[in-house]
């Protein structure tokens, strides 16, 4: 049987952002504050799910990385959380260049490289996940082949 390779889930950068996202979203919400970027191209009702994604992203993603049950679990759990952070990053970098300044372009190209590094660990995620499946299937292939008179 190969070795099985599951990339780290303790990600440094991945953590750093999933530790921002709710505290983000908390501030967000409680200072009833928003970037001009958001209230001009989101509706009121976008804009509260945009916060409460930030949120549960953050708190979703780390209790994936933090999981104590099984690994395919823990896996699943961070997988979806990067690929919503991908997404509702995205969805802000396309707020920030409706506006289109200087400003916004500089603001849009640090959020955009957040919302692809999301999709990049999503790929990861995946491709971990698919090898776990792989070394279950064979594990369990093995395993009635040694039980078989």
């Amino acid at each position: 049987m190969r070795y099985l390779r599951i990339r780290s889930r303790h990600q440094p950068y991945e953590v750093a952002v999933l530790t921002t996202a709710p505290l983000c979203g908390i501030m967000l919400m409680v200072l009833d504050v928003r970037p001009t970027s958001i209230q001009t191209s989101m509706p009121a009702p976008v804009q509260a799910a945009w916060e409460v994604g930030l949120i549960a992203v953050g708190v979703c993603g780390l209790l994936g990385i933090l999981w104590p049950g099984r690994l395919s679990t823990g896996l699943g759990i961070e997988l979806a959380s990067v690929l919503v952070l991908g997404t509702i990053t995205g969805m802000y970098a396309v707020a920030l260049l409706a506006l289109w300044s200087q400003q916004s372009l500089v603001a849009a190209s640090f959020v955009v490289a957040v919302a692809v590094g999301s999709l990049w660990r999503a790929a990861q995620l995946a491709v971990d996940l698919r090898r776990l499946v792989r070394a279950c299937e064979c594990l369990s292939y093995e395993e009635l082949q040694g039980s078989a008179p």
